[in-house]
């Protein structure tokens, strides 16, 4: 996967993530249950990477994701690559409410 490739679907699955960051934990998520989650949720937000706003797809998955499926995935490395603000906008767009000073990633994840 091309550079620039890489990066935009790695914001999409911020997006994704940090939506679930406000999203009650639900114990027992299978891996396999989680990487379709994942899947699922990046494909309805596409969009969002293009400058649109989240349609009603999107913004239900961003309502719905797991957070112990998506913030493991998250380094560093993919945060930098990101506007978290627009990220928080988007998401808050959709109904949710993005705790202050929540951090989700793999070293950060609750």
């Amino acid at each position: 996967m091309e550079k620039s490739s890489r990066a935009v679907a790695l914001m999409l699955v911020l997006v994704v993530v940090a939506a679930a960051a406000v999203i009650p934990v639900h114990a027992g998520m299978s891996p396999a249950a989680c990487k379709a989650e994942r899947r699922v949720g990046i494909n309805a937000c596409k969009a969002v990477l293009y400058g649109q706003l989240p349609s009603p797809q999107c913004c239900e998955r961003v309502r719905v994701s797991h957070v112990e499926c998506v913030c493991p995935l998250v380094t560093p490395k993919l945060a930098a690559l990101v506007d978290v603000d627009r990220a928080i906008r988007l998401i808050e767009g959709c109904g949710r409410r993005v705790p202050h000073h929540f951090k989700c990633g793999s070293l950060t994840t609750p």
